[in-house]
């Protein structure tokens, strides 16, 4: 990640997380947080758990934020996603809406 894009501690961890396993990701969201992911919608820690277990197994990939934007309280981070997948390397977005210091909201986008 590069050192000079300062994301919110949240967004921080995710992608920390990301790097880690289905566990670590889980516990970024509040425990009704919704991930919207390939127009698939995934409601509580477990669901994310579990969507997270499944996009790991099926790839392998890295990911590396490049842009913030905040617009109507939604951090909008671009990044740039590399790895073993149709179409790879993309630079995707990712829309995150917080809440008490974690993620309530994340949807993933093209």
């Amino acid at each position: 990640m590069p050192s000079s894009l300062n994301l919110p501690d949240p967004i921080a961890a995710y992608f920390v997380a990301d790097t880690q396993g289905p566990d670590q990701v889980a516990q970024c969201f509040t425990p009704n947080a919704v991930v919207n992911d390939d127009d698939h919608i995934f409601t509580g820690r477990d669901a994310i758990r579990v969507w997270k277990k499944a996009a790991d197994a099926k790839y392998t990939c890295t990911t590396e934020p490049f842009s913030l934007e905040l617009v109507e309280g939604v951090h909008a981070v671009k990044a740039h996603v590399a790895g073993n997948f149709k179409g790879s390397p993309l630079d995707m977005k990712f829309f995150f809406r917080l809440e008490r210091g974690l993620i309530a909201n994340m949807e993933v986008t093209v």
